[in-house]
């Protein structure tokens, strides 16, 4: 099978995998715990930085609701990727590479390296910038510094997935206590910041709310995560599948919450420090004074400094592995780490140097918006496919999304496409009136876009998507949901008054210790007095049944378990079909003679004839010429 395959594939990104099977639930835990941390790295990068202080300093906390139904997003659509990821075993790309012509897929893969491009963009002007504030570093010498950091991020990826997640959560660790301890001891106007949770957008800020946006849910986690999720080997049986899902769930949850507050924090921080007090921030070198109530007016640009290297470092490893995952995926293109790392940087550096030199700190400042807002108008061409792929059943069988998952990823899909349009008809209607020769170049640029994105949007309406499982392993996911373990509160045990009811009552009080039901015991009086007058029929053999009954009650009541007697009068079948109706049975115990034909026309057959007129479980004991009892469902 592909998929099989595709899981060698993914692990050749990294130098081990991690062993989730045959552990405890809190050790499976956390070793699932890792990829989204690596994941919600990119949600803490400078580019964040940059989009949190702008956001902040120029609409106070108007923009707090941008920054949480950002990362709402962002928790369904990097769970979405981690489900792709396991339950098919192809990542975002090389299921796009599947499903998508040639071409096209070409056009995505442009797509998704401008976005990579973007992102590491934003992590060379973090690291540059926190050069110069740490050392007095020129913009222009940051650049070469920053070109030479691939070296130490091939030295993490050979030390395994493990210590490389351990290393960048650390980094992150340290940025994120610094913001969050900080908002507590700058006392900000609490009223206001409950405010900005009510959503409301204008024309001015709508550009830092898509950049926001862009800067969070980030196309190429979406791609990274559908992979890193593979480094962890789980049982491909649904069960263990089913599993994987449920603890990458949490991971991501978890994970993006913390970056939530993180970067909520330096939202508030920033709002605090120059809103209210109408300072206009022009460069993020101004950032640092967010951190100067905590660590005092000369460690904070240090401080702020080392911070700001550190996601930019952290964040460029992970960008490197998804452009890795992009090329292959798309274009089944090996590359060299070092090269693809070197080639990734360049493209970066490119425009941060044409900027730096032409305009200097502003300009970084800037541009570092700007490439989150690149971030943004290439998410809808991540998140599309991602949508389809894992609604569809002939790729996700049992996995596929349900109606309600359905509308919600839509509705964030709609969003993020509505939005990026009319940021795309604003800022062409600006670049157009200033220059129309820009308006001539865009237009088409935009049409063909809008176009691929309508391709990607309406193409499974008129083309059935190929099958990613086969049939067999549908009806197999198909059957193993419906596995869980039985509820059995109320077990019915029916008695024939014989030697052999000892068996019967040993099958029932073991049932019962191990699921903590209660007993009922019921006997089944059938002489021909009471086949005449019933329960008026006042027999020796009816007393002595009753008498029966009750004693084997007091001995079982006398073993600590919770027991009732259901004394009956009629034909046996009958009698005991009502008996499991009427005390709500979940498990009926039986006795079982093991007559064949003759024996069954001279004594009567009971179980069978029981078993197929209720709709419960029913437990057959062997009472005869058998050692061990036997269950029949």
């Amino acid at each position: 099978m592909d998929n099989l395959n595709t899981n060698n594939q993914a692990g050749n990104h990294f130098a081990d995998s991690i062993d989730v099977r045959k552990r405890g639930w809190l050790r499976r835990l956390f070793a699932f715990i890792g990829p989204a941390y690596l994941v919600s790295v990119g949600y803490m990068d400078p580019g964040n930085w940059a989009t949190d202080i702008e956001g902040g300093a120029r609409f106070g906390y108007a923009l707090i609701w941008v920054l949480l139904m950002s990362n709402l997003m962002a928790v369904l659509l990097q769970t979405l990727a981690a489900r792709l990821g396991v339950v098919t075993g192809l990542d975002l790309a090389q299921g796009c590479r599947r499903e998508y012509p040639k071409r096209f897929n070409l056009l995505l893969w442009l797509l998704a390296e401008t976005a990579i491009a973007a992102t590491d963009l934003a992590e060379a002007l973090g690291t540059i910038i926190g050069l110069n504030l740490l050392f007095k570093l020129p913009l222009l010498w940051g650049c070469l510094v920053t070109a030479c950091d691939t070296f130490l991020l091939l030295v993490l990826l050979r030390l395994g997935i493990r210590k490389m997640e351990a290393f960048i959560v650390s980094l992150v660790a340290v940025i994120g206590g610094c913001f969050i301890l900080e908002v507590f001891l700058a006392k900000p106007d609490w009223t206001s910041i409950a405010a900005g949770f009510s959503p409301s957008l204008n024309s001015q800020s709508l550009y830092i709310a898509i950049g926001m946006i862009g800067a969070t849910v980030m196309p190429h986690n979406l791609y990274l995560h559908s992979c890193l999720v593979q480094s962890r080997q789980i049982s491909k049986t649904f069960t263990g599948r089913e599993r994987a899902c449920r603890f990458n769930f949490l991971d991501s949850t978890i994970a993006l919450n913390l970056a939530f507050f993180v970067n909520a924090a330096i939202l508030i921080m920033a709002a605090a420090n120059f809103y209210s007090r109408g300072i206009e921030v022009t460069q993020i070198q101004q950032a640092h004074s967010l951190l100067d109530n905590i660590l005092g007016s000369k460690i904070a640009p240090i401080a702020f400094a080392i911070a700001l290297i550190a996601a930019g470092q952290s964040s460029t490893l992970t960008g490197t592995i998804s452009g890795q995952i992009v090329m292959e995926g798309f274009l089944n293109i090996k590359m060299r780490p070092w090269l693809r790392r070197l080639m990734t940087r360049g493209i970066a550096l490119v425009p941060a140097v044409i900027v730096i030199a032409i305009a200097g700190n502003e300009g970084t400042y800037r541009l570092l918006i700007f490439s989150q807002v690149v971030l943004s108008l290439q998410l809808p061409f991540a998140i599309i496919p991602l949508i389809h792929f894992t609604s569809d059943k002939k790729k996700m069988g049992t996995f596929a999304n349900n109606i309600f998952v359905k509308i919600a990823v839509w509705i964030v899909a709609g969003v993020i496409v509505a939005l990026n349009l009319k940021l795309v008809y604003d800022e062409l209607t600006i670049w157009g009136s200033a220059s129309p020769w820009l308006w001539a170049i865009l237009c088409p640029i935009a049409l063909l876009l809008v176009g691929a994105l309508g391709f990607i949007t309406f193409l499974p309406l008129f083309r059935k998507g190929a099958a990613w499982t086969t049939a067999d392993g549908e009806v197999g996911e198909r059957l193993a949901k419906q596995i869980k373990p039985m509820i059995i509160k109320h077990i019915g045990v029916a008695l024939e008054h014989t030697e052999g009811d000892a068996k019967i009552i040993s099958a029932a009080i073991t049932l019962a210790k191990s699921h903590n039901a209660s007993i009922t015991l019921v006997h089944v009086v059938d002489t021909p007095g009471v086949m005449v007058y019933g329960n008026e029929s006042e027999s020796v053999h009816s007393v002595n049944d009753r008498t029966y009954l009750e004693r084997l009650a007091e001995e079982v009541a006398e073993r600590d378990f919770q027991v009732n007697a259901d004394l009956r009068f009629g034909r046996p079948v009958e009698e005991l079909v009502k008996s499991v109706k009427a005390n709500g049975f979940d498990l009926l115990v039986l006795g079982s003679h093991g007559h064949h034909l003759v024996g069954d026309i001279i004594y009567g057959e009971t179980v069978d004839s029981v078993r197929h007129a209720i709709d419960i479980p029913v437990f057959v004991v062997r009472t005869h010429n058998q050692e061990h009892p036997q269950s029949e469902h």
